[in-house]
């Protein structure tokens, strides 16, 4: 069982719009919504899911907006929350921002975004994609004659249109993984994972079949090509778009797929590995005689020399107190940003194997201020092209069209950081 009614509310609770699938539950069972949310609230016992009676509310929170989604039954869940956040994803796609605001202004499309996302329920047409084709935001200019349904929410597959034509017939394939890091002040890696996403950009003809190799440790023990020669990544969390073939995944661990036109997320994985830092921070914190603080950062590049980060920004947190900024950088520039307390050092190309270094005076007041809080981590921001972290390769990407084409894929390998953090003592 899924959703008996969605409703939209603005901060305060009050309905902006409801849609009712089902008829089962009352409609005027929204207005023990925002009472139960305040009460759980002030308990300390607030839940994605608050039950009043038989009634049971599904909610999240975007914006200055509550989502709720109600129901009487045993719902799956894990539906319902996905149907909310794609709700927010499709209204987002229209409205560009999805705000109170944008709900008032469009009251008509968003009234056929909610009929045509679920049925009696049941999530129905859920990409933006699609359904732009046939609810615009020009809505007052279609003709009532002329409207029709789009083959595509009756085909098979739902989340590509029949009759797309290409001059050129290219796919460009964008494996992107972004490293958590915590290291603490004594230099232990406390926390190490790597995020990574496979994206694509498709302009394909036709209806065409995809398969996607990648170097995945079960595929590589199931087809027998693991040992020392073959490196492979074993991959966590996967997660795919909709249009991969899960039974076939499964079964042989092939990725099969008819894609989206355009931009889309392929697939998004994990790997709780031990990564050594690629860039390592040392820094160095001297007062003196409490009217000034000298601070000394060295950087390390600490992955191959033929790599090169780009963009690099090293955020060092200075004390609150410190005023008369001084910099003195081997590369780059430094800049102080007192809203914030912290230093930015840029360094628009920093290779692999390479040390810098910043020094940093400040002036400090002449009444020492207690230090009560603890000094804030470092944080580095930066993009390795040409590079995964883990390893993971496209070993192949097969275009299989029955027109017979020949097709180019692009494969772009980035390693970025996510949250990459460095404790100093």
């Amino acid at each position: 069982m899924s959703a008996s009614a969605v409703f939209i509310l603005d901060v305060k609770g009050k309905p902006l719009i409801s849609r009712n699938y089902k008829g089962d539950v009352a409609m005027s069972e929204i207005e023990h919504f925002m009472p139960l949310l305040m009460q759980r609230e002030e308990e300390g016992a607030l839940a994605p899911l608050m039950s009043h009676g038989r009634v049971h509310f599904l909610w999240i929170k975007y914006s200055n907006l509550y989502l709720v989604a109600t129901t009487l039954k045993n719902a799956n869940a894990s539906l319902v929350y996905s149907f909310l956040y794609k709700t927010v994803e499709v209204f987002s796609e229209y409205f560009k921002e999805l705000e109170e605001e944008s709900i008032r202004d469009n009251f008509v499309i968003v009234y056929e975004l909610l009929d045509e996302l679920m049925d009696f329920g049941f999530p129905q047409t859920t990409d933006s994609k699609i359904l732009q084709e046939y609810i615009t935001q020009q809505g007052n200019k279609l003709e009532t004659g002329k409207s029709r349904v789009p083959p595509t929410v009756t085909n098979a597959v739902s989340w590509r249109s029949e009759g797309i034509k290409y001059k050129k017939n290219e796919v460009f394939i964008d494996v992107i993984e972004s490293v958590n890091l915590l290291v603490n002040a004594n230099g232990s890696v406390l926390l190490s994972e790597i995020v990574g996403t496979i994206k694509l950009k498709v302009f394909l003809s036709g209806m065409p079949e995809l398969r996607l190799g990648l170097n995945d440790r079960v595929l590589f023990e199931l087809t027998g090509l693991s040992g020392s020669k073959n490196k492979s990544v074993e991959l966590e969390d996967v997660k795919f778009h909709q249009c991969v073939r899960l039974s076939r995944f499964d079964n042989d661990r092939t990725i099969s797929f008819i894609p989206p036109d355009g931009d889309f997320e392929l697939m998004s994985y994990r790997l709780s590995t031990q990564v050594k830092p690629l860039i390592w921070i040392e820094s160095v914190i001297e007062k003196f005689s409490h009217s000034r603080v000298e601070i000394m950062v060295k950087a390390k590049g600490q992955f191959k020399k033929q790599s090169v980060a780009n963009s690099v920004e090293i955020s060092v947190p200075v004390p609150s107190d410190a005023d008369s900024p001084r910099f003195k950088t081997s590369v780059g520039s430094a800049k102080y940003m007192p809203e914030k307390n912290i230093v930015i050092w840029s360094i628009k190309s920093f290779p692999g194997g390479k040390e810098y270094l910043m020094r940093a005076h400040f002036g400090l007041p002449s009444v020492e201020k207690e230090e009560v809080e603890g000094r804030p981590p470092i944080g580095v921001k930066f993009e390795i092209p040409y590079f995964t972290v883990s390893g993971i390769q496209v070993r192949y990407m097969k275009i299989i069209e029955k027109s017979g084409y020949q097709a180019l894929p692009w494969v772009r390998y980035i390693t970025q950081s996510g949250d990459y953090q460095l404790r100093t003592s």
